[in-house]
């Protein structure tokens, strides 16, 4: 989808009964503004959980770490909720007393200093540091393993948002099938197969997946992205990821299998270059990309 196209499907988020409708309007974007909403949904048997673009890339680096660092998906859920609970997935430099970032960790508490902890990497990773040294933490209740890491005044709080968190884990690490998130977003600033390759390196760890270049055009790019690894997962995981992170690395379309997704349109029969063998995924370029 370039820049040249005058016409664009855009997905509007309503909610009814606690479950996200989606409609489709046509709109001309040089006749208004854009009427993206700029939210992500994860789904699986019929349950959703919506979140704004933000949250829900935040959501997607901390499934990635999980899954970088060897973790089950269970991990990942647990630390999703610890987020949602402490910050509501956004990266905050303020918090109760000293508290900041993504998990406010608290610099007098020995986590680190405050310009560490706003790193989104640092704080996930120390907080699955901390998390697997808890003696039993997978056969632990969820909010029982994040309280036990935190120590929070409000000890239960986090099994408020287990279920939520439980939906993004399993979309983001591959356990919702082929692309369980659709993302309603603006287009990026466009970007390159470099910074792309960069962002997948950092989140999952680098050569996690190799990636080739398909097609290059005058306003988009093709990429295709394999897992490294034999995990059957993986390629769902990574699909799921790209649609998460859309609108921050100007993704513009993601392929997995037969199941297709398209900014502005959602789900959509999108098609891969023919020599695409994992998950294809389509970018903006930059100008001078």
């Amino acid at each position: 989808m370039g820049a040249r196209r005058t016409l664009a499907a855009v997905a509007i988020l309503a909610v009814a009964g606690g479950a996200a409708v989606y409609g489709s309007y046509l709109f001309s974007e040089n006749a208004g503004p854009s009427y993206a909403t700029g939210r992500c949904t994860a789904s699986l048997d019929g349950e959703t959980s919506t979140l704004t673009a933000e949250q829900a890339g935040n959501a997607a680096l901390i499934a990635a770490a999980s899954q970088r660092l060897g973790l089950p998906a269970r991990g990942a859920t647990i630390g999703i909720a610890t987020a949602m609970q402490e910050s509501s997935l956004v990266n905050i430099d303020h918090g109760d007393r000293d508290s900041v970032g993504l998990f406010q960790q608290r610099p007098s508490q020995g986590w680190g200093s405050v310009a560490e902890i706003m790193d989104p990497y640092y704080s996930t990773d120390t907080f699955y540091e901390a998390l697997v040294e808890v003696d039993g933490w997978q056969d632990m209740e969820v909010t029982v393993a994040a309280q036990t890491v935190q120590r929070s005044a409000f000890p239960d709080a986090y099994a408020t948002r287990e279920a939520a968190a439980r939906l993004w884990a399993s979309a983001l690490r591959g356990y919702s099938g082929a692309l369980a998130i659709d993302c309603d977003v603006d287009a990026g600033e466009g970007t390159t197969a470099a910074a792309l390759i960069a962002r997948l390196d950092a989140d999952f760890g680098e050569g996690a997946y190799r990636v080739r270049r398909l097609a290059v055009g005058e306003e988009e790019v093709w990429l295709d992205v394999m897992p490294a690894g034999d995990d059957a997962a993986a390629g769902d995981a990574v699909a799921a990821w790209l649609v998460a992170v859309s609108g921050a690395e100007s993704v513009e379309a993601v392929v997995n299998g037969a199941r297709g997704w398209e900014r502005g349109v959602g789900e959509s029969d999108v098609e891969a270059p023919a020599d695409a063998v994992g998950v294809a995924v389509r970018l903006l370029r930059t100008p001078a990309a």
